[in-house]
């Protein structure tokens, strides 16, 4: 097994990559992905070309072809042993031959063995996959090419393979020797509003008037120096939808791809009132990885904060904005784990000043990225009656064994809910979303020039918010056709998240050529329902992306169960492959084989490898040390109450002397309840851009005035206003 990206040589020379093309096709709330990656041979000897490809964790691979000088092959999905026999048999008999397979370790690596390329040939590469779209904290839909694939980092006492390991080469940014092109094709029940990108895009073009149809594509002239993303906005997000996908005409009724399949969107909208009211009872726990790699800096660029230290700040935060009567625990992760307690501790003025001094002292110095050995020490640990377990998981890696690791919190799931943060480039996408999926929380990406707070403190707001419960889907069909469903009942949905049910419709009925879907779940204790109509004759379409997603669906979570019994296996397993092999759609147990049968001379010459550049990320930028941001310093003065203290430090924030802020204090007023009042208008006044880091910190610091029953509340906040230089309304600040 080689652990590297693309062809390798000998002289380690960079590679014959020479362009990329890909076509996306879009569907509501899912894609498919199709590339084609072109190849030269530049050396006078036959090369063995193996190309690793990094997907996005809700990916999978369903078509792959290639194309060495004018003939063309088309693989097919086979039983993996029967696959790997089939390609070491051609190779040894001078065909070409290709193996696309699932890595063992982690799902979204996948090898892709060219075989054997003569010198001076090219070679070009098709392979198209499906997925389902991220949903952002803006209702945005998410559709990332990954650009980059760390190299795996392998857990001591984990078997390396044979060979041992080659490492991805490096290249400056901006010379890499490969072209991108991408066009995209966009369909949805509701209306498109709009497209963005990171990356520059030709103007969207709609293709009807109703604007449920439109295209849109990548400036020429990509460099390959970012992650490319394509973020699709609709009209009536939150409105459930039901999409029938046609049966495939060649396959046999009553089969999967035989018959037609529906996907269920629910995205539910979560109303103001139920979102201002908050728990205050938790057990929060914050992992947060310290290997060597969270040294480098967050973005490429001069003044860049080193990872490690934003997630210190980012703890701060964390930290301030706890509810009193919680519980919680900080635990660093490298090659080995520690924590900051024993086990998780009420939160206090005592407890939360012991921790932030813990965190200054934070420093990336625990080696390797391991996460299952910390993982199961917090399983071990018995629940806390009434808190219920909250996990945040900060990393900028990945581990060799994910599924391993995602099992683990699978069999957890019922006990806990975690939020993971992948961050940088290099973070594993199956990792990540694998984690808050499995325990039902709620993954963020920080690339680029993302800040880490805003987006873990979007997290803390789920942690702390009321979720959609009770939910339950009843299909109503006529007579003669029925419902078989593919995706594993869902339990709960949390505020910004969505989830996607695929259903198979067999059979036919006389007359009716009308289903509907009965979706109900309750929210803050309140029923709501929503009923959908959709055609079970839906038009032909050539795209089977609904389908093969409904495949992958079932698929997992047959795997899933095929690790959990052992009596069983062989059935479970049987039917994974069966299904695999109709749908297309790839799995643990299969892989796609494809053999060019030549004119079968053995090979001539050495069999040479060689590494595909990929950008160079990890060398350290420039830094300049940062300023200290005044943000963060009030923020740190808050206590764990949610008040502040009259004090030099303070004055400093507001820019102030310490006469200038206690002298204009109302006379009956108690000096933390100005000082308090004063934070508050200055947080109102000057920092509203950041409001989403510091909402929660406000609200405590609200609720503490209101408990201190003062009677001046109007007066402190005009004498503040008028000290600061503000207008800040008391209703603004919720008192």
């Amino acid at each position: 097994m080689v652990n590297c990206c693309g062809l390798v040589t000998v002289k380690n020379e960079p590679v014959p990559l020479k362009s990329i093309a890909v076509e996306v096709s879009v569907q509501g709330h899912v894609a498919t992905v199709s590339s084609t990656l072109q190849y030269e041979n530049q050396e006078q000897s036959p090369l063995e070309a193996i190309f690793v490809f990094p997907l996005p964790g809700e990916a999978a691979v369903c078509r792959f072809s290639a194309k060495i000088g004018q003939t063309e092959v088309v693989a097919e999905v086979q039983e993996k042993q029967k696959a790997q026999e089939q390609y070491d048999d051609a190779l040894s008999s001078g065909q070409q031959a290709f193996l696309l397979e699932e890595s063992d370790e982690s799902p979204d690596v996948f090898k892709l063995s060219v075989g054997s390329l003569p010198p001076g040939e090219k070679a070009s590469v098709s392979l198209d996959y499906v997925t389902e779209l991220a949903v952002q904290a803006d209702d945005g839909l998410r559709l990332c090419l990954p650009a980059v694939l760390n190299p795996r980092y392998q857990p001591q006492g984990s078997d390396s393979g044979s060979g041992g390991s080659a490492q991805v080469s490096s290249v400056p940014a901006g010379s890499v020797p490969y072209s991108l092109s991408l066009s995209a094709h966009v369909s949805s029940p509701h209306p498109i509003s709009r497209v963005e990108s990171n990356c520059p895009l030709d103007p969207l073009n709609y293709l009807n008037t109703e604007k449920t149809q439109a295209t849109v594509s990548l400036a020429a002239g990509h460099q390959f120096d970012r992650d490319v993303e394509l973020l699709l906005y609709y009209q009536d997000t939150h409105q459930p939808t039901a999409i029938v996908e046609a049966a495939q005409a060649s396959a046999k009724p009553g089969s999967l791809m035989g018959d037609p399949v529906v996907m269920l969107s629910l995205y539910p909208e979560f109303p103001k009132d139920v979102m201002s009211s908050m728990t205050s009872h938790g057990e929060f726990l914050f992992v947060v990885d310290r290997s060597g790699s969270m040294e480098c800096p967050m973005h490429l660029g001069s003044g860049s904060q080193d990872r490690i230290g934003s997630a210190r700040d980012t703890l701060l935060l964390l930290l301030k904005s706890l509810p009193m009567g919680c519980y919680f625990n900080i635990i660093g992760f490298g090659s080995s784990y520690e924590s900051f307690f024993s086990k998780s501790v009420e939160y206090s003025q005592k407890t939360m000043d012991e921790a932030l001094q813990k965190v200054k002292e934070m420093r990336a110095d625990l080696g390797g990225t391991e996460i299952l050995q910390p993982l199961k020490h917090i399983y071990s640990q018995p629940c806390l009656p009434d808190q219920p377990r909250q996990l945040f998981l900060f990393t900028d890696g990945e581990v060799r064994n994910t599924k391993e690791v995602l099992d683990l919190v699978k069999t957890n799931a019922g006990s806990h809910r975690c939020f993971s943060f992948g961050i940088g480039k290099g973070a594993s996408t199956a990792l990540i979303s694998g984690v808050a999926k499995q325990a039902r929380g709620h993954a963020q990406f920080i690339t680029g020039q993302d800040r880490m707070q805003p987006k873990v403190m979007q997290s803390l707001r789920f942690a702390l918010q009321p979720a959609v419960v009770d939910i339950s889907v009843k299909w109503n069909v006529p007579k003669g056709v029925s419902v078989t469903p593919l995706s594993p009942p869902i339990r709960v949905v949390f505020q910004g998240q969505r989830a996607l049910l695929y259903a198979q419709l067999t059979g036919e009925s006389s007359g009716d050529t009308e289903g509907s879907v009965m979706v109900k779940y309750s929210l803050a204790k309140q029923p709501v329902e929503n009923q959908l109509s959709f055609s079970l004759k839906p038009a032909e379409d050539a795209g089977m992306t609904v389908h093969r997603l409904g495949a992958r669906t079932l698929i997992q979570s047959l795997e899933v169960e095929e690790g959990e019994q052992d009596g069983e296996k062989e059935g479970v397993k049987e039917k994974v492959i069966e299904l695999s092999i109709q749908s297309g759609v790839s799995s643990a147990f299969t892989a796609f084989i494809a053999v060019h049968k030549g004119d079968g001379e053995a090979l001539h010459g050495q069999l040479l490898r060689r590494q595909v550049p990929t950008p160079n990320f990890d060398s350290p930028a420039p830094t300049s040390k940062p300023v200290r941001d005044p943000l963060l310093q009030l923020i740190s003065l808050q206590k764990a109450s949610g008040s502040w203290v009259l004090e030099a430090a303070l004055a400093e924030v507001l820019a102030k002397t310490e006469e200038e802020v206690s002298k204009p204090k109302p006379a009956q007023v108690d000096q933390d309840v100005w000082a308090t009042v004063l934070a508050l208008v200055w947080l109102y006044g000057f920092k509203m851009e950041a409001q989403e880091e510091w909402q929660f910190l406000a609200m405590k610091a609200v609720s503490w005035i209101q408990a201190q029953k003062v009677a001046s509340v109007s007066e402190c906040v005009q004498a503040g206003n008028t000290l600061l230089g503000c207008q800040v309304q008391k209703d603004t600040l919720g008192l």
